[in-house]
Formats: C-alpha cells, sequence, structure tokens
C-alpha cells in the first residue's frame, strides 16, 4: 500500500527502530502524517490514507483493523499506531526502518471536501504532479534544477485535448534531468524511470550473467550455497589463497519468500540464511568477510538492518532519516541477541548497480565498529523511500521524499556512496579479460 512502498524504510519520528509496548485502542480520529503530505482517518475498525498538496486531496489505501493499533493492508503490511499523549501517535510499517509521526486534527482539510470534488483533466493532473514534486523532492537544489523554471516551460503545453499519451511524455520529459532512480512516471502498461549516467540497472538478465561469471572465475567452478529464493549464497574461499575468507552475495533486501509477502515471512528466510552462515565455527575461524552487492535491487531497510545487527558487538547509530518538515530521527544497530556475531574485518563490494536499501546497508556499515572496506565504485544514490502519489486522472508518479543522513549531517543522494578504494566492476574490458578487480582487491585486502 502507498503508506509503506519499497525502496527504503518508513520515515522519522521515533528514535526505536522497532515500536515498543502495547498499542492503545484509542486511536480513532483524524491524523496528519507529517512531512509525507498525507492524512489519515481511522474509524469503525478501518484505516484510509488521503494524499495531499496545497492543492489537492486523494483518497488513497486502507487497511482493516486486526488487533488493537494494528491494521492490515490489501497487500499484507501490517500498521501499527501507537498513541504518545492524546496528540501524537506514531505509524510504524512492519519491514520498515523507523515509524512515521503523527499529528492529531480535527478534520481533514478542505481540499477533501466531498462537496468539491477534484477536477480530473489533463491540466489538474499537471497541477498534482507538479505540486507533489514541489512540496516533497528535497533535491532540487543539489541537482541544479529549477523546478517553477519547469513548470513554466511545460505547463502551457497541456490543455483539455492533451490526450494521456502526449502527458505522459510531458511528466517524463519535467522529470528526466533529475536521474533519479527513485523518480518514475506511470500510466497503466507505461512507465518512465531511468538511472544516474554512467551506471546500469540492476536487473535479473545481468544478476544471472554476475551470478556464473563469479561462480567460474571466482570461486573456480564451486557453486555457492543459496538461500532465501537465490538472494542470497555463501562460499568459503580457499585458505591457501585467501586465509580463511568468507563470501557473501547478496543480490536483494526483498524476495526472500515469494509465497508470502509479508515481512514477517522474509525475516524468518533471512534468518535461516544468517544462521547457516554464521555459524559459531565459521565466525571464530573468519579471518574477512566479502559482502558483495554489486547488482543488488534494494527492498527492505529492516532486512540490511537486521543483517548489519549479527556484525557488530557493539550498538551504534546506522544513519539519520529526515524530510523536508521533520527533524532527523536516529535509526540504531543493535547486537543481536543469542546468536553468534561476526565482527572482524568486511570488505563491501558495490557499483552504480546496487541500488536503493542496497545503499542504506551500506551506510549502515560505515559507522560499524571495526575494519568496513568499500571497495569497487560509488552506489546509485538513491535512498529515501519511495512516494507512490496518485494524479487525478489515474496516473501515478514515485518520488523520494527523505534524506539520510551520516554521522556528519551529509547525504549520498545523486552521487552514491563512494569506495575507499575504486576499481572497475563488470566493465566491458573485466569480462573480455577475465577479470574481477573489485574480487581480487578484496581478497588482497582481507588477507592482509
Amino acid at each position: 500500500m502507498a503508506l509503506a512502498v519499497t525502496g527504503g524504510a518508513l520515515a522519522p519520528a521515533a528514535a526505536a527502530q522497532q515500536p515498543t509496548g502495547r498499542p492503545s485502542a484509542s486511536v480513532d480520529g483524524v491524523w496528519r502524517v507529517e512531512g509525507y503530505g498525507a492524512f489519515l482517518t481511522i474509524d469503525g475498525g478501518r484505516l484510509r490514507e488521503y494524499q495531499t498538496t496545497k492543492i489537492s486531496c486523494l483518497k488513497s489505501d486502507s487497511a482493516k483493523r486486526t488487533g488493537p493499533g494494528t491494521y492490515r493492508g490489501a497487500d499484507g503490511t501490517v500498521l501499527t499506531i501507537r498513541p504518545q499523549g492524546s496528540r501524537h501517535a506514531s505509524l510504524h510499517a512492519a519491514g520498515s526502518a523507523g515509524d512515521r509521526e503523527l499529528r492529531r486534527v480535527g478534520g481533514l482539510p478542505s481540499t477533501c471536501d466531498r462537496d468539491r470534488p477534484m477536477p480530473k483533466g489533463p491540466v489538474a493532473a499537471f497541477d498534482v504532479f507538479w505540486q507533489s514534486f514541489e512540496e516533497n523532492y528535497p533535491f532540487f537544489a543539489a541537482k541544479g534544477i529549477d523546478w517553477h523554471a519547469v513548470r513554466d516551460t511545460y505547463r502551457p503545453k497541456v490543455h483539455a485535448d492533451t490526450t494521456r499519451g502526449e502527458l505522459f511524455a510531458v511528466f517524463s520529459k519535467m522529470v528526466k534531468p533529475l536521474y533519479d532512480a527513485h523518480v518514475a512516471v506511470f500510466d497503466g502498461e507505461l512507465s518512465f524511470y531511468q538511472v544516474r549516467p554512467g551506471t546500469t540497472a540492476p536487473s535479473e538478465e545481468l544478476d544471472t550473467k554476475v551470478k556464473k561469471y563469479i561462480v567460474r572465475r571466482d570461486l573456480k567452478g564451486e557453486k555457492p550455497r543459496e538461500f532465501a529464493g537465490g538472494r542470497i549464497s555463501y562460499a568459503d574461499l580457499p585458505a591457501a589463497a585467501s586465509g580463511k575468507q568468507g563470501y557473501l552475495r547478496i543480490s536483494g533486501f526483498a524476495g526472500y519468500n515469494r509465497k508470502d509477502p509479508a515481512y514477517a515471512a522474509q525475516l524468518a528466510e533471512l534468518d535461516k540464511a544468517l544462521d547457516a552462515v554464521l555459524t559459531p565455527e565459521r565466525t571464530a575461524a573468519l579471518k574477512g568477510l566479502m559482502i558483495d552487492l554489486r547488482v543488488n535491487g534494494g527492498g527492505s531497510d529492516a532486512l540490511g538492518l537486521h543483517i548489519a545487527e549479527r556484525l557488530t558487538d557493539e550498538a551504534y547509530v546506522a544513519y539519520r532519516k529526515r524530510t523536508q518538515y521533520t527533524r532527523p530521527q536516529p535509526v540504531p544497530v543493535r547486537p543481536a541477541k543469542n546468536v553468534p556475531r561476526y565482527t572482524g574485518p568486511i570488505a563491501l563490494l558495490t557499483d552504480g548497480s546496487t541500488v536503493s536499501a542496497g545503499e542504506t546497508f551500506t551506510q549502515a556499515l560505515m559507522d560499524r565498529p571495526g575494519k568496513t572496506v568499500r571497495i569497487g565504485q560509488p552506489t546509485q544514490g538513491v535512498f529515501s523511500d519511495v512516494m507512490a502519489r496518485k494524479l487525478p486522472n489515474g496516473m501515478e508518479a514515485w518520488l523520494p521524499n527523505e534524506e539520510f543522513l551520516t554521522s556528519s549531517g551529509r547525504t549520498f543522494d545523486g552521487t552514491g556512496i563512494p569506495p575507499h578504494v575504486r576499481t572497475p566492476v563488470f566493465t566491458r574490458e573485466e569480462f573480455e579479460k577475465d577479470r574481477d578487480s573489485a574480487f581480487d582487491k578484496a581478497v588482497a585486502i582481507l588477507r592482509d
């Protein structure tokens, strides 16, 4: 549902990663979702979202009450509302790496008045599209985009007789200069999105090609053990060459259980993989662990944090999240309890096909106690959750609205997280000359 779109975690509010305590049943009423252009109505066991801008109000997804303060959306997402006094609450979606802050209000904004329905023509769709980005997209200045000039250029091209195809083309041209992989336009089967210039989007075809290449070239023909629907694989590298190193490849933070999309089912599959890989014997014996995030399409930030919890003996802050309207929320990494943890050196392989949750996981290891060396190429440069916005004419737009801050307050949106050691990654020359420079450099660094 729109309240819990993948591409990262939900947004800031409370400092805790997961909610604690028992939710109260007294959550009926109208709530403003701070920093997310949305209102919620809760009444009669149903939660309903309204997506709003200064000029619009569009009814969106709903969820049914399943217990005190808990609701389940049509897509299986479990939402928990926890009051914090009489006028404040937090909204947590299972699988998110944070909460959204709710503020109780007296009613929906006037734009939601049923007696004044939204117009559904091309001009109205244009205005809501532009306004949604105007109010929520944080990166115009960093990317040198004058969004008001964009409106002045394209709005005169839209009129009552503009076709859907023409409007789709206008929207696509408006957002193309952003080169943001978390920005997209949809109309039925039509879709537009793009990655940063000079990078390659992750795909099943590329993942399959790379997997075969790694098995043949890097693992000397030895197939690794696979877990979580093939999204996670592990192999012990030959001790003579590597000095007791492990190789863990993660091609995504989603799709671990394809029969059950619920976060609990994904987490259970991840725990099975981690229990099989990070055994007491292996964590004690490993002198270095290579984690390969090249060709990683993202997914749930919370799953990445769950892995990070197995890689530390000390609690620390993974990152801080904020919107343009909310304060930064610390998202912690706490050592996993009652399971073996690996705390030795890590070599993290990344490139431009390391996207979204693959990047937030990379960021979550930046302040990890112990040695973590990034090798390869910069990540894609998209960290925020995807904000899905409905348009009056039935089209849809996706955009990010969050910033992920390091301990020093910087972000890597647009540029991606840079490696400590830069090497080529899966270039034509690498394939032609049978090289994997990032892998070889990681082996050498961990051995030393």
